[in-house]
């Protein structure tokens, strides 16, 4: 009795072994497929960090270029605001040249019609003109005066009231004979006005005769006062 329990005990024994080994076994086996598996589990995770980095830099770098699209087209809508502000003032400005341009197209008919005008005008002044030297040629030529004669000389007062230099413009023109206000201006060294009141006061006064057929005029001194000069430097000699 004794030895059956000690050969069941024996034989539990073993089992319970054999059931430990086995058990051993499955655990050593299930910590080596662990190992293996985190492992593999380390290597996805670093694959994947280093796929999630690679992927955080192409971010980054995408990140860069659209902050300098941004950039670029904020600058690019600038440019296009000023180039729609240039045109707007190019446009005023093309609207202010179109109605000068218009104002100039209407003062250029006014010029145009008044050309016109004045071109009719003058071929009506033509004709009238032409018209007037037909009934010119009609009419006998009188011949033109060339010496306009001088007021007669009053006697009494031909040398009284003469101021020196006319008496000095007066001896002049009897001496060399016929000038004009500008020759006797530089001679008597007067003003332009001043030598032409003279000549026209000596000419009133009778003493002068003058050549109007051409300008300037020519004055001379009449022959009666010639005498009167010629007789009073005789007595003075």
């Amino acid at each position: 009795m004794i030895d059956f329990v000690l050969m069941l005990s024996f034989v539990l024994f073993a089992v319970a072994a054999g059931f430990a080994i086995q058990y051993y076994r499955y655990l050593v086996r299930i910590k080596k497929e662990y190992e293996k598996a985190r492992e593999s589990f380390n290597d996805v995770i670093l694959s994947f960090s280093r796929e999630l980095k690679r992927t955080a830099d192409n971010l980054e770098v995408v990140s860069y270029k659209v902050e300098a699209t941004c950039a670029r087209s904020s600058e690019a809508v600038k440019r296009a605001e000023e180039v729609e502000g240039k045109l707007k003032a190019l446009e005023l400005k093309t609207s202010s040249a179109v109605e000068v341009s218009d104002k100039l197209q209407a003062r250029m008919d006014e010029v145009e019609k008044l050309t016109r005008d004045v071109t009719s005008s003058h071929e009506k002044l033509t004709s009238r003109i032409s018209l007037l030297e037909e009934k010119a040629q009609q009419v006998p030529v009188l011949p033109e005066p060339r010496i306009e004669a001088g007021i007669p000389i009053k006697r009494e007062k031909a040398l009284a009231h003469l101021t020196d230099t006319e008496l000095a413009v007066l001896e002049m023109l009897g001496t060399e004979g016929p000038k004009t206000a500008p020759e006797i201006k530089e001679r008597i060294k007067l003003s332009r006005e001043h030598t032409a009141r003279l000549m026209k006061k000596l000419y009133e006064e009778g003493y002068l005769e003058r050549d109007s057929s051409k300008i300037p005029f020519k004055y001379s001194v009449k022959k009666e006062m010639e005498k009167i000069l010629r007789k009073t430097e005789a007595e003075a000699a």
